[in-house]
């Protein structure tokens, strides 16, 4: 098992018969969420709480963000819904089919991309492909013409006659999608898809994900926020193997409630002194100084803004200073993330108190 997840190939057990993938037909919950957690738990050596009562669910249909910082608890949590590993409490369900080692009806709903995925390097791409389509247990009238028109999707066609090891970073990336995608899975879990790539590469994968997006459910695990925002529907954050916030992007920029802009602006140490104190005068506006001479203007959602923000240019002409720039929205994804991660800290043992408790599903004591 796991010397599939270590090559990047997607986490299959192939079936004795030989059949197709797509798994339209083996869905087993057409109306409910592509991925359900219930109080998903893993303890490594009674020491190590990696996924800690996590609960979520994933839409079916969207490019959801699994947000979070190294260490948080994304891998595992993608690990436990492909079986790789046992939780110590709790499940996890895929179209409604419950996951778990011995889930091979999940595997097949499910596209694999670990981070920085390793290959059999003295095979060429086709040939590489060419064995996990075979895992799949797909005929040959079926996998040939499919992986040659994923090596000309992903871009590959100019190396497919190269072996495997003389590739760069960016196409072994670009070959992992392909082979995440052989089966043509309704569900992709990609892994830090962007780490590591180029700026020519990063956007190449970025617009894969939403071409993708528009047929099937994507699930990226990440700790780019720039990633995140450019390309995702929906978001959780995950943060110390807890999920402490999970929904729609614009829901968690509105926990905000606020509009911001960003002023950079230009003048002696005095004219800036005094906007800022004739700034703090006026109504329905926060200020925050991320610079010298750079703010951050915060319209209070009861606020009329374009009112409010006349207010505030008039102050900058009153000041004699010039206005080099003026961005609005920048950072609020940010913004709204850190707010999070600041409010687990302050308030995460309040959130033990008030979660529901459950019966331990193990041997021994509950760990959480």
């Amino acid at each position: 098992m796991s010397s599939l997840q270590d090559t990047g190939t997607p986490a299959v057990i192939p079936e004795v018969e030989e059949r197709q993938m797509p798994a339209l037909a083996e869905i087993g919950d057409l109306e409910g969420p592509a991925i359900r957690t219930s109080h998903l738990t893993k303890v490594y050596n009674r020491e190590v709480i990696a996924v800690n009562d996590a609960s979520f669910e994933v839409p079916r249909g969207v490019v959801f963000g699994f947000l979070g910082p190294n260490g948080a608890g994304k891998t595992t949590t993608l690990r436990l819904l492909l079986g790789l590993q046992r939780p110590t409490a709790g499940e996890a369900y895929v179209f409604g089919h419950r996951c778990g080692p011995n889930a091979t009806n999940v595997r097949r709903l499910i596209g694999f991309l670990p981070t920085n995925p390793q290959f059999p390097g003295h095979l060429k791409p086709f040939e590489y492909l060419d064995l996990v389509g075979q895992l799949y247990r797909l005929p040959g009238s079926v996998r040939r013409p499919r992986i040659a028109s994923l090596l000309r999707a992903v871009g590959l066609l100019g190396v497919a006659d190269q072996r495997i090891r003389t590739l760069s970073t960016g196409e072994l990336t670009r070959l992992g999608i392909a082979a995440s995608l052989v089966g043509d899975p309704p569900l992709l879990l990609w892994d830090e898809p962007t780490a590591g790539l180029d700026p020519a590469a990063r956007r190449f994968a970025l617009d894969l994900i939403v071409d993708l997006g528009q047929s099937r459910t994507i699930v990226i695990a990440t700790h780019i926020l720039a990633d995140i925002d450019q390309v995702c529907t929906h978001v959780g954050v995950m943060h110390e193997g807890q999920v402490i916030f999970c929904g729609p992007m614009a829901e968690m920029k509105k926990r905000l409630h606020t509009d911001s802009v960003h002023l950079v602006l230009r003048g002696s140490e005095e004219a800036l002194r005094d906007f800022a104190i004739r700034l703090q005068g006026l109504p329905g506006i926060k200020s925050a100084w991320t610079a010298g001479n750079a703010v951050r203007i915060s319209v209070d959602a009861a606020g009329r803004r374009a009112h409010c923000l006349a207010e505030v240019l008039q102050l900058v002409d009153q000041a004699n200073l010039e206005l080099e720039s003026i961005r609005s929205g920048v950072g609020a994804t940010e913004d709204a993330y850190l707010q999070l991660l600041q409010e687990d800290r302050a308030h995460g043992f309040k959130r033990f108190q008030d979660s529901p408790r459950t019966a331990a599903t193990h041997d021994g004591p509950h760990v959480v």
